[in-house]
């Protein structure tokens, strides 16, 4: 049996040239929105102010969760603490309908010199500590999206860059324009496909890697019921939360999260955690919650060792997943 640490996290550097930060993030997309259903403000907040005492320091939203309200949302917390926390930001899907897939991805110059002054005037900050491109469009040059976000670095509107969901070949074009200092993408137990050539070449060329939904939104904890989820919950949409198979995947996980006295969530953030040696690159992970006992939980996941022999099993759940990682109904994707 194995006791958790209590104390707070240790640090790693983003990229070569990117933040210092502690080694597991905040991912803050629920807080102000109804995403995962509803959402207790006090609440959020106060995980906010927890995950500062216990170490975290990267923050993580976006222009289009909530149309800005996130932003607005997190804004007093980060300007009280702005000596202490970094916040990361990204553009590049904007919404034109109210359904969540009526949205268009914008990597334009114009628009991105648009976003960014949305973006700072409702963090009502000065400059953006990591911004990320969050979607590419093909259509639009790599080169020019990335020059145009360099130009904010030199602006002073945003000390580091970064991207998300690209491929490993458009990380090494945008990396040539200008240093990106992290590359976010979802990556878990369950989605494993950016070990395949995206994750070495952020290794190679010194980029960091932020995982997104590294608790696969909730399924990896082992404690959501699809049954239950609210009308306007967005887990709705994914047909891995209904998928039987899937479920015996989480009770091997709980079955190894017993012999140390953790948590299914607490094991899946530690064998992820347990990556970053093997790529050797920084990994900060940035699961989401809106709750300060299970922000607690997840930084004990983060300093957790899990034995070879386990992580080998672990390892090997992946494979038997059923199901997209993406939103939609199977017959509902091109």
């Amino acid at each position: 049996m194995t006791t958790l640490p209590t104390t707070g996290l240790p640090t790693t550097k983003l990229g070569q040239q990117g933040p210092t930060v502690g080694l597991q993030g905040l991912g803050c997309m629920a807080m102000a929105t109804d995403y995962y259903g509803p959402t207790d403000s006090a609440q959020a907040l106060a995980t906010l102010d927890r995950a500062l005492e216990r170490g975290v320091t990267l923050f993580d939203t976006a222009d289009i969760y909530g149309e800005g309200r996130n932003e607005q949302f997190i804004a007093p917390f980060i300007r009280a603490n702005r000596d202490h926390v970094t916040i990361a930001t990204k553009f590049g899907i904007n919404r034109f309908g109210p359904a969540i897939d009526q949205v268009r991805i914008e990597n334009s110059p114009e628009y991105i010199r648009q976003a960014v002054d949305g973006s700072l005037r409702r963090l009502g900050i000065e400059v953006i500590d990591l911004y990320y491109m969050h979607r590419r469009n093909p259509a639009v040059p790599l080169a020019e999206s990335v020059g145009a976000m360099a130009d904010l670095v030199k602006q002073g509107k945003a000390r580091f860059l970064g991207l998300s969901e690209v491929s490993a070949d458009e990380l090494r074009e945008a990396h040539a324009v200008h240093p990106i200092a992290a590359l976010q993408t979802e990556w878990s137990l369950f989605s494993r496909h950016v070990e395949d050539s995206i994750v070495p070449t952020a290794a190679e060329l010194g980029v960091g890697f932020v995982p997104y939904s590294p608790l696969g939104r909730g399924q990896l904890t082992g404690r959501v019921d699809p049954g239950s989820f609210d009308e306007k919950d967005v887990r709705k949409l994914y047909d891995r939360f209904v998928e039987d198979d899937n479920a015996r995947l989480i009770d091997a996980i709980k079955a190894i999260a017993a012999r140390y006295d953790a948590t299914a969530a607490q094991i899946a953030l530690a064998w992820l955690h347990s990556r970053s040696k093997v790529f050797g690159l920084a990994v900060v992970p940035i699961p989401g919650t809106r709750k300060p006992s299970r922000l607690d939980e997840n930084v004990g996941g983060a300093q957790l060792l899990l034995s070879d022999a386990d992580l080998t099993e672990l390892g090997s759940l992946a494979d038997r997943v059923k199901g997209s990682r993406d939103m939609g109904r199977p017959s509902d994707r091109s």
